[in-house]
Parts: structure tokens; sequence; C-alpha cells
């Protein structure tokens, strides 16, 4: 069984709130991690002390490409210090193909630096990254162009189903390169999201083929919930603990 943890973007208007409050319903959930993205104005100690007292793990942390061009020692610290292994840039905008060959590159040395220190580094795909050139998909371009020693890759399902692209032809492609995966769902009806295991995403299949791959955590996230966000990751655990076992 791989461990499952949630986005905390899912929850961004109750964390912005209350943060330690909101972690604690996750915990109660059955989460046995999170997914940063902030921190809500924590110190590292005292986050590092909350999850251990509620058993959970960082399973990663979102962080801007700006924060990481400008603060990256930081960010590297912070995340040592609350027991985070992975450091994930979650966006990225380009305007040709030279944007996504130049932008590989610097993912490359961002990913060293992390490497250096002891953490893993990751690149968050959504749609516009299935853009082609050439007849070559843009997040291809990513993959052969970033150093597999350096850049592994977070692959988000939704995005790449919303794209046309096959979520499990990336895993298997992927492999090892792919320690986590966010894990989501697509309405029966039009293309919105949907809580994991009641849409029309192969959840199964996505299951099996991150075991193979050896995926480390499955984490959910919903961008956008249309019932109560704490009943919609609730669905998505239990479906996925099914699934999952």
């Amino acid at each position: 069984m791989i461990p499952v943890a949630l986005q905390l973007y899912t929850l961004r208007e109750y964390a912005s709130k209350d943060f330690t409050g909101t972690l604690r319903k996750v915990a109660k959930i059955g989460y046995q991690g999170v997914e940063f993205a902030g921190y809500g104005n924590m110190k590292a100690e005292d986050l590092k002390s909350l999850l251990d007292e509620l058993n959970m793990k960082a399973a990663g942390s979102h962080v801007s490409i700006d924060t990481l061009r400008d603060d990256l020692k930081d960010v590297i610290d912070y995340n040592i210090k609350i027991g985070n292994h992975f450091i994930v840039c979650p966006w990225q905008k380009y305007s040709g193909k030279e944007d996504f060959i130049s932008f590989a590159k610097e993912l490359n040395g961002i990913g060293k630096v992390c490497r250096e220190n002891g953490l893993r580094f990751c690149y968050h795909n959504h749609a516009h990254e299935f853009e082609r050139f050439d007849g070559t998909y843009g997040f291809d371009l990513l993959i052969e162009n970033t150093d597999p020693e350096f850049v592994y890759f977070e692959v988000d399902v939704y995005w790449l189903k919303y794209a046309g692209a096959d979520p499990i032809t990336y895993i298997k492609k992927l492999g090892s390169r792919m320690p986590l995966i966010h894990i989501k769902d697509m309405e029966r009806v039009g293309r919105d999201f949907a809580e994991v295991g009641t849409g029309i995403m192969d959840i199964h299949g996505i299951v099996a083929e991150s075991k193979r791959s050896n995926v480390e955590w499955l984490i959910v996230e919903q961008d956008k919930c249309n019932r109560d966000p704490f009943e919609s990751i609730k669905i998505s655990f239990e479906n996925l603990k099914k699934i999952n076992s």
C-alpha cells in the first residue's frame, strides 16, 4: 500500500484562517501526510512538532519558481527541519519550444543544489505542457532535457487527461523518476474536478502502475470542490483506501 497524503491547496480557504486546525482535521480523516502549499507562517520547529503530534509526515512542498530562484537555501533549510524530502516546482509558463529547453536547464541547477542537500526536486505538470512542438510535447522536452539524477516529476493525472494524454503511459515512462503523483478524478459530465473514485479516471490502473513504479506518495488534490471540501477529501480518502489496499 502506498501512503496517501493531501495537497493542502485543496483546503486553502480553511488553512489560511486556521492552519493548525485544518491539519488536525486532515489527520483525523486518516491521511498519513500532507503536501504543503505554504506553511501557515509557522516556524519549522513548531510545524515539525505538530506533524509528529498528529503522526503525519511531510510528503512534499510546492514552492514557486520565483521563491526557488531567490530563496533556495532558506527553502531547503526549512524543509529539512520539517522532515520533508521533496521540493516541487508547481507551475511555469512557456512561450515556445526554446522556453521548455532553457527551463529544463534551470531545473537541473535547482535540482543539483537540492540533491547536494539530501532532497529530491520535482516538477509538477498542468495541461499547458502538452502543446506539441515538431510533434513532441513540451512535457517530453522537459523530461528529455533534465538530468534524471537531479530532476524528478510529480505527475498530475487529471491535467494529463485534460490535455488528451494518457496518465498510465507517463507513469510507465517516468518510472523511478516519479516519486510523487497527484491522484485526482474528473467528472463524468464535463471535465470538472471530482472526488477520487467517482469520475472517469482509471484510478485502479493508475494506482496499480504507481505501485509497479515504486511511487512513494499518492497525493490527493481537488482544485475545486462542489461540496464541503472536508467531505470531498474524506470521500477521496475512503475510496482510495479500498483501491490502494
